[in-house]
């Protein structure tokens, strides 16, 4: 009868979270946008330094790939995209999926003192998290287009959705933080092995180097990784000139493997929320 119980609950809580997330909108955010001050407060610096990371990088990948070994025309599978273009507009996609990954693993523990209160919603913390790391994520956007225009690819219709790729990384990566923001709170090693995870994982999507590299019976299997799908799209909207409604089989995997992540986060968030307050 309890287990009975229990499942009907989850039942609910997976129907009703979207909907608490919604309902509770102005307060997630106020606190994003106060979360995104506090983590510079204090330095003098401020804001600027959650660019200068990623700038150095692009510019290092940039020197070493294409100034220095000459492999831009193979890394980038097309002669006419310079590489630094083709370079920004993969890791743009993937420095705000690692950020929101890693910064909202650990949201329950940073924010402990409002997962103790019985009244505060703490299904709103893991987004607080991707909302804050969103803020950098439209500058780098920004960056991505005026490198693009510099380099002569100006915009085109096929930029209109753009938002729609920057919705399809939003979702998957709040998906993902269900789960992992959960078991976070009972084992305390997982952020770090994240951010391994996350090195093995950058090599294995076409970022530095193109798909086009990789043979067609392997093609598939490297599809498997969602993030293929959201930084050809970024490509495809910036210089590659193709709608998602041209990847039917892509688009459809991509969504029905979040839709499940999100299922699963949803489900181990809520069975374990009556331990969090012991725990932390």
């Amino acid at each position: 009868m309890t287990t009975a119980v229990t499942e009907k609950s989850e039942r609910v809580h997976i129907k009703t979270l979207p909907g608490e997330l919604w309902h509770s909108r102005r307060l997630i955010a106020k606190l994003a946008v106060n979360d995104f001050r506090k983590r510079y407060a204090g330095s003098y610096m401020g804001i600027i330094w959650a660019f200068v990371q990623p700038v150095v990088t692009i510019v290092l990948y940039w020197l070493v790939f294409d100034v220095i070994f000459k492999t831009r025309a193979q890394m980038a599978g097309n002669v006419n995209v310079p590489y630094v273009l083709f370079l920004t507009t993969g890791l743009t996609p993937w420095f705000f999926f690692m950020e929101a990954l890693t910064s909202g693993t650990t949201s329950l523990i940073e924010y402990n003192y409002l997962v103790k209160k019985v009244v505060f919603k703490i299904s709103i913390l893991p987004l607080i998290k991707v909302i804050s790391a969103l803020f950098v994520h439209l500058a780098f956007v920004l960056l991505m287009l005026i490198v693009a225009a510099v380099y002569g690819f100006t915009p085109t219709p096929y930029l209109l959705q753009l938002p729609y790729y920057m919705l399809c990384l939003f979702v998957f990566v709040l998906a993902l933080l269900y789960t992992t923001c959960a078991v976070q709170v009972f084992f305390r090693d997982l952020a770090h092995i994240i951010s391994i995870v996350l090195q093995f994982l950058q090599w294995g999507t076409p970022i530095l180097w193109s798909i086009a590299m990789v043979p067609e019976r392997l093609k598939f299997f490297v599809r498997l990784n969602p993030m293929v799908y959201i930084v050809t799209g970024y490509r495809e909207s910036v210089y590659d000139g193709k709608w998602f409604f041209e990847h039917p089989v892509g688009t459809t995997g991509f969504w029905l493997a979040t839709l499940l992540l999100f299922y699963i986060g949803a489900r181990v968030f809520k069975r374990c929320k009556p331990h969090y307050a012991d725990v932390l």
